[in-house]
């Protein structure tokens, strides 16, 4: 099998699943409880959101554990909109977010908010002044990922909480980094946001398990309520194993390292699939996470490529894992050729993939367009 996947999800680590279960087998305990045996589920836990804020470089009581990016997502942007509403009713995002970020996004325009939309360049970039010109005084949230989960374009972000704090206006910054925790260096102090999403199972961790960096200095209301777990945020029993885990997939990253040699596997990819004289690449050039490329073979439609691919033993989406096979709202937004659109694929690396990969990819590209060429005539 050859997995060309990993922006839907990643193979667990050995670390990730060592650390499962162990704490599947032997430390089981409740968290919550006063004896040892819960006392020593909740160092587990401890010891997880210390790792985390020293790789984001941001205080432990700032990182609270979730069951993933979407509940993350949500969190952040329905706990800020209901601690905020009083002061303003006004959010800014872009067209191209994941849906968990757009649908709650719609969610709050049905509770009297507005949200101004920032569309894409042609090239996928979002244009950080169009960004800024739409924050008014009476914005109180700005959404935007740090990097795009279908073409891996990089974000404004930083540019745009520096204006923000620049101009001392009072909108909060939320960052969905699903796609870029893990994956590029990241440091709390330098991007400047006050909320980050991330998810274990984008990084070899497991899914059900993701966590929200929440600033010490903003009041969010939570959206699940019970026993007042993770500072009254997120109530409900800690899923330690997965926590375990999760920590396990973090100290396995080498960022650094793992990003160069993915840079070098991805514009190995492109030189590659370009020779071939049928592949238009979508993804940008500059700016631009090199965990994902974006391309289209117009002529043929996504989804026979992915069935032809799949009987090769190769695995890729058309786009976001969570559209479904529905057409890809990211490439539309960006204004690209329906034909382009209908033909897109996207190819997602991890740190297991290697050139032999690419090589067969190839191949089975070239050898599909040969047998459906001829059944076309």
């Amino acid at each position: 099998m050859i997995y060309l996947d990993n922006s839907a999800t990643t193979k667990p680590c050995d670390s990730a699943v060592k650390n499962i279960n162990d704490a599947l087998t032997e430390n089981w305990g409740n968290p919550s409880s006063l004896y040892s045996f819960g006392v020593e589920a909740e160092s587990t836990v401890n010891s997880a959101r210390a790792t985390i804020a020293e790789t984001l470089n941001c205080r432990e009581d700032e990182v609270i554990f979730l069951s993933g990016g979407t509940e993350a997502n949500n969190l952040a942007l329905l706990g800020t909109a209901e601690s905020l509403k009083r002061r303003g009713r006004r959010i800014v995002s872009t067209s191209v977010e994941h849906p968990s970020v757009l649908n709650t996004l719609r969610h709050l325009e049905s509770s009297g908010f507005e949200v101004t939309y920032i569309r894409p360049e042609r090239d996928g970039h979002i244009d950080k002044d169009k960004v800024t010109a739409a924050i008014t005084d009476d914005t109180i949230l700005v959404s935007m990922m740090l990097t795009n989960n279908e073409t891996g374009c990089i974000f404004p972000v930083r540019e745009v909480a520096e204006y923000i704090k620049d101009n001392k206006l009072p909108a909060v910054v939320h960052c969905d980094a699903v796609q870029a925790f893990g994956k590029m260096p990241i440091d709390i102090e330098s991007l400047g946001v006050d909320l980050l999403s991330a998810s274990g199972h984008k990084i070899h961790a497991s899914k059900g398990i993701g966590f929200l960096y929440k600033s010490r200095k903003l009041n969010l209301k939570p959206i699940i309520f019970g026993g007042n777990q993770e500072s009254g945020l997120r109530s409900g029993t800690e899923c330690v194993p997965l926590i375990a885990g999760l920590e396990g997939a973090i100290k396995e990253l080498t960022v650094k390292d793992t990003l160069q040699r993915i840079q070098k596997l991805h514009d190995y990819a492109v030189e590659r699939l370009l020779a071939t004289g049928i592949v238009k690449i979508n993804s940008p050039s500059d700016s631009h996470l090199p965990f994902v490329l974006n391309i289209s073979v117009p002529g043929y439609r996504s989804e026979t490529m992915l069935h032809f691919l799949e009987s090769k033993g190769i695995f890729v989406s058309s786009g976001s894992a969570c559209s479904k096979g529905k057409g890809s709202h990211v490439l539309n937004e960006m204004g690209l050729n329906r034909d382009i659109i209908d033909s897109a694929l996207r190819i997602s690396f991890s740190r297991y993939n290697t050139e032999a990969d690419i090589d067969e990819l190839v191949l089975c590209l070239e050898e599909m367009s040969q047998k459906l060429r001829k059944s076309k005539h």
